[in-house]
């Protein structure tokens, strides 16, 4: 196994929020990542690099060994589940909730119901749960429009302020997990490259922390 440490990255509004947890555990990017269209970046530290996934293929990445940590959302690791990774940090960042929505004053049937979401294996788990059969259908985006054109009875969507839902006539319902960002190891880099993951977890423990302690004063 190489003894170069590879850091995958998810996009988007929690790479934002990483980078400087990053920084604060002696790691930062050789470039501008954001005027840049590279996808593998080089660090201050030699045998150190970031690759820049979508976040839903990051757990894959480390699953497979091509990464040996991840920085993904709870909601990507519920849904894609987490076999072969360690999930040993909670970063505290892009925090929502995981939640079913509808139109507001339209509860549906209690036993048969169908839902639209981009999470279909979390869906099918939590309606099984309740004893509720569900028909999911899989949409990538605007979840809002599906119960409004009749498409679907509810969604299960993230929620963060709600704004979203109640513009377009919405509200949520029933809560089904806090969602933040965690940091993931593949299970065999954690033995195998232990002396170099061990002091970067320590790091962004400590990076975290003093995070919290900043927003709570």
């Amino acid at each position: 196994m190489s003894k170069q440490l590879i850091l995958a990255l998810s996009k988007g509004r929690i790479l934002e929020e990483t980078l400087p947890l990053l920084a604060d555990a002696g790691i930062t990017p050789a470039e501008d990542l954001s005027k840049s269209r590279k996808l593998l970046f080089d660090t201050n530290l030699p045998d150190v690099k970031l690759v820049i996934l979508r976040a839903t293929d990051v757990p894959t990445y480390v699953q497979l060994g091509a990464a040996d940590v991840g920085i993904a959302g709870k909601d990507v690791l519920l849904e894609h589940g987490a076999e072969g990774l360690y999930e040993p940090l909670d970063l505290d960042i892009a925090r929502c909730k995981l939640m079913t929505a509808g139109v507001k004053g339209q509860l549906p049937a209690r036993a048969r119901r169908r839902v639209a979401t981009k999470f279909v294996n979390i869906a099918r788990r939590y309606y099984a749960e309740q004893g509720i059969q569900a028909e999911v259908i899989k949409l990538y985006g605007a979840m809002e429009l599906a119960p409004l054109m009749n498409l679907a009875d509810e969604i299960v969507d993230i929620v963060d302020t709600g704004n979203t839902l109640r513009a377009n006539g919405m509200e949520p319902r029933e809560f089904i997990a806090h969602i933040s960002t965690r940091l993931v190891v593949n299970k065999a880099a954690m033995t195998m490259k232990h002396e170099r993951i061990q002091p970067l977890l320590a790091r962004l423990e400590s990076a975290v922390k003093k995070r919290q302690i900043a927003l709570a004063d």
